[in-house]
């Protein structure tokens, strides 16, 4: 009876150890490389006032790439703001994602160039910037429409400032 108490006390000791570290994320299988989201804010300023959002950051090639690939939902509110310093022609696609999503691209003065509307899950479809944009803000779909979101308003955020 003693030796199964000790067994059983070793096990609950090494799962809360495990629990412990996973939670902290060191020993958690799979978890390596993996980073909580760093969510920003951003304003929008349009006709109807200012919107808020918070937005995660795609700033090197693999997050730029991943984006929101994979995702089955994002709250109303929150998007992914995506980094192509310097100001470029920027294509985007859907592939692998699996929420329609509206593509705001916005160019090195803050000002949104072009809306791409309720764009289509999975598709391969190339979606273009329209001009030289700085920055891609990808939010859920019907969210331009939902806060009359259109070219021209300006965006602010620290990808912005000073061009």
């Amino acid at each position: 009876m003693m030796r199964m108490r000790k067994v059983g006390l070793e096990w609950l000791r090494a799962g809360l150890c495990i629990a412990l570290l996973s939670w902290i994320g060191v020993a958690a299988p799979g978890s390596a490389g993996v980073r909580a989201a760093e969510f920003q804010p951003l304003e929008i300023g349009t006709r109807a006032g200012v919107r808020m959002f918070s937005v995660e950051m795609a700033a090197t090639e693999e997050e730029k790439t991943k984006g929101l690939m994979y995702r089955k939902h994002l709250p109303d509110g929150q998007g992914m703001l995506f980094d192509f310093s310097p100001a470029q022609q920027v294509s985007m696609w859907m592939k692998n994602t699996y929420i329609s999503l509206d593509m705001i691209f916005i160019g090195p003065d803050g000002r949104i160039l072009r809306i791409a509307e309720n764009t289509e899950p999975l598709s391969t479809r190339i979606i273009s910037s329209g001009g030289l944009a700085k920055g891609v803000l990808e939010v859920i779909a019907g969210t331009a429409k939902k806060y009359g979101i259109a070219p021209g308003d300006r965006v602010s955020h620290p990808l912005f400032n000073g061009h």
